[in-house]
């Protein structure tokens, strides 16, 4: 059974930075895609970073140059580093993978900027 559980989330002032975990179990991370997203109250989920199985990265415009995803295959973990976080950066923050027609995601973990 495929797992993934978020954290690292919390409430931090304008300016400040989280690191986001993402622990699996039942699947090898490393071996696919794996995504973040955010959704924010009243609006859509959207996709923040994807990293890829050789280690690509790619971000949302909004992101880019503040935020860093990567992955631990040790620890079977992928991470979301937020910098110069944003009242806007405020949403739930979900991770993903898709491997061979599955989707799974985690539960979230609350990311609140504000001073």
């Amino acid at each position: 059974q495929v797992k993934l559980v978020e954290s690292g989330g919390g409430l931090v002032q304008p300016g400040g930075s989280l690191r986001l975990s993402c622990a699996a179990s039942g699947i090898i991370l490393r071996l696919y895609v794996m995504a973040w997203y955010h959704q924010a109250p009243g609006k859509q989920r959207e996709l923040v970073a994807t990293i890829t199985s050789s280690g690509s990265t790619n971000y949302a415009s909004s992101v880019k140059g503040r935020f860093t995803i990567s992955r631990d295959n040790a620890k079977n973990t992928v991470y979301l580093q937020m910098n110069s976080l944003k009242s806007e950066d405020t949403a739930v923050y979900y991770c993903n993978t898709h491997p061979l027609g599955a989707d799974y995601w985690g539960q979230g973990t609350q990311v609140t900027v504000s001073s």
